[in-house]
């Protein structure tokens, strides 16, 4: 409905039939996909804009969703929240009906579920970002609309960050170091910096500086010694180091 280049069609069906080789105790595993497109594979974000453009398309059409539904529709790839006051059965069968009946799409159904914020202790996550509603900090009367970095997102910065700063870092220059764990860290704290991020920006600080201090302290050909009279937080920030 969209590509009708012969070329390029050709060129997408070779690149879904690509073998994928996968690391295995006997050794390389090659194995060729029959449906879908590779996990983790570069092609995969464009073909999903490509093939759910007319998803988006419907969903606002004047008998969509949208419209007779007034709901919201957010989508990255092949990754999609529907916003509505109520979820009500001719919501879903209309999306199921579009995704698995007319487009051939298989939902997965362990990752989709219906959320009421309004319900005490519930959460949404959705790239990288958890939404829930939280009491007023000032002890009045209404709730407000939390949002930041989720808990899976966090857990997964510190342990990109544990392996930035690993033994088998320790012979690579100090300020080489710090300048490429600055620029990764200002790549997540944009990415994160909207919402309320603080919480999630001083655990990532506190690691960030027990990972740093672990990994001068135990530098062998190229030893760090801190100043007597001055804390790892101050030493670490005379070194340039980006804390959030």
């Amino acid at each position: 409905m969209r590509i009708s280049d012969r070329t390029v069609l050709k060129l997408i069906r070779l690149w879904l039939e690509t073998p994928v080789i996968e690391e295995t105790d006997e050794g390389p595993k090659s194995t060729r996909p029959t449906q879908g497109t590779p996990q983790g594979g570069v092609i995969s974000p464009l073909l999903a804009n490509v093939y759910l453009h007319w998803f988006d398309k419907c969903f606002h059409f004047t008998d969509g969703p949208a419209n007779w539904a007034k709901a919201r529709l957010v989508r990255y790839a092949d990754d999609f929240v529907v916003m509505a006051r109520y979820q009500g059965p001719q919501l879903v069968a209309w999306v199921e009906k579009k995704l698995e009946g007319w487009l051939g799409l298989k939902i997965n159904r362990t990752k989709t579920r219906i959320v009421n914020l309004n319900e005490e202790g519930t959460h949404l996550d959705f790239l990288g970002y958890q939404f829930r509603y939280d009491r007023d900090q000032f002890g009045r009367g209404h709730r407000y609309l939390n949002w930041g970095p989720s808990a899976k997102a966090v857990k997964r910065e510190r342990a990109v960050l544990t392996e930035k700063t690993s033994h088998r870092q320790g012979l690579k220059p100090i300020d080489l170091l710090i300048t490429q764990l600055n620029r990764h860290l200002k790549g997540w704290m944009n990415y994160f910096g909207l919402g309320y991020p603080r919480h999630a920006f001083r655990k990532i600080g506190q690691h960030m500086r027990e990972r740093m201090a672990r990994h001068l302290r135990r530098r062998s050909q190229r030893s760090y010694r801190k100043p007597e009279d001055s804390t790892w937080y101050r030493a670490l920030a005379d070194l340039g180091l980006l804390i959030p």
